[in-house]
């Protein structure tokens, strides 16, 4: 396994995480204590999940899954950077949404409890909140630093002008401020390159992309459909992604076999390549899934091949350029 700092931290983490979502809804508990096992077999020790998953409303039912595996020992906790997010509503009250001191003090002392753990690694804002001051925000994070509850903070689905406000809050208190951002980044997604990137290469923030294979359209979605080998349907943004994407789809599956690559091991080696990336979140429902995705680590891609995918997904704006303004002006 290979490993990084995670921005400008100390910290260091696998070039993969280990996202958590399918825990629950998609996933036994008892296969999810496997796969953690074997992400830990094959040295990944970033993890990542959140409050709201499981998608039952106030029960936490993916961070309780990762506390009852915890709970078994074994090194388990002790080897896992483990992060976790807070923002998406947990009740019908007013308070347990958001980015409130109230909020946040009760959201972190909930998922401590699910998780079984008495300090969380990495805490994430899942959204920004326009509406609660940044000075209230980092007073109560600057709290839950000095009762060793989170080590590290992070943001996610942040724009750049929301990292610089953040971290520029922070200076003022002389805090550490955001390490991470994580937000959507694949082929198919590519709006972060504008000012997402360049912004958290300027605070030193390190980046997780979230949906790497947008949906599974990355994956060799074509090639499933064609010999019966799909999963499950495509239906809402995935179904009509696919059908605005299907000749840029056709041409990267077409690319992927001349490399000899599985597509779904290109989307994740493609971003393993953009700089300023930590590590992709994969998000395995099975131990093949899983084990497959190591694969991502060993995959070079050659400059040709980076600039056929340019050119089958090009970056967002204008005259071939990534960041703003020069995507959008002269």
């Amino acid at each position: 396994m290979e490993y990084t700092h995670l921005g400008r931290s100390g910290l260091s983490v696998s070039r993969l995480v280990l996202g958590t979502m399918n825990f629950g809804p998609e996933t036994t508990e008892p296969d999810s204590h496997t796969i953690m096992d074997r992400a830990h077999e094959h040295g990944i020790n970033f993890f990542d999940t959140a409050n709201v998953y499981g998608w039952k409303k106030g029960e936490g039912i993916t961070e309780q899954i990762i506390g009852r595996w915890f709970a078994q020992g074994g090194g388990r906790r002790e080897k896992t950077v483990l992060a976790t997010k807070l923002y998406g509503s947990m009740s019908d009250w007013p308070n347990d949404t958001f980015l409130s001191a109230h909020n946040i003090r009760r959201a972190a002392d909930a998922s401590l409890r699910r998780l079984q753990t008495d300090y969380i690694d990495l805490y994430q804002m899942h959204h920004v909140d326009r509406r609660t001051p940044w000075e209230e925000i980092w007073e109560a994070f600057s709290v839950l630093r000095q009762q060793g509850k989170v080590l590290y903070f992070g943001s996610s689905n942040f724009a750049g002008w929301h990292i610089a406000q953040a971290q520029e809050a922070a200076r003022e208190r002389h805090f550490l401020g955001l390490v991470s951002e994580q937000s959507i980044y694949n082929l198919l997604t590519r709006w972060v390159e504008l000012e997402v990137l360049p912004a958290a290469k300027h605070y030193g923030l390190g980046v997780i992309p979230w949906s790497p294979l947008h949906g599974g359209l990355l994956g060799g979605v074509l090639r499933k459909q064609a010999d019966g080998t799909a999963s499950r349907g495509l239906s809402g943004r995935s179904g009509d992604s696919l059908d605005k994407h299907r000749e840029a789809i056709e041409g990267y599956e077409k690319l992927c076999a001349e490399i000899g690559a599985d597509p779904a091991h290109v989307g994740l080696a493609w971003l393993l390549h953009q700089e300023g990336v930590t590590a992709p979140i994969i998000g395995p429902r099975t131990l093949e899934q899983l084990d497959g995705s190591l694969t991502a680590l060993d995959l070079k891609l050659d400059v040709d091949t980076l600039t056929r995918l340019d050119e089958l997904f090009p970056a967002p704006g204008t005259n071939g350029a990534k960041p703003a303004p020069e995507a959008y002006a002269w």
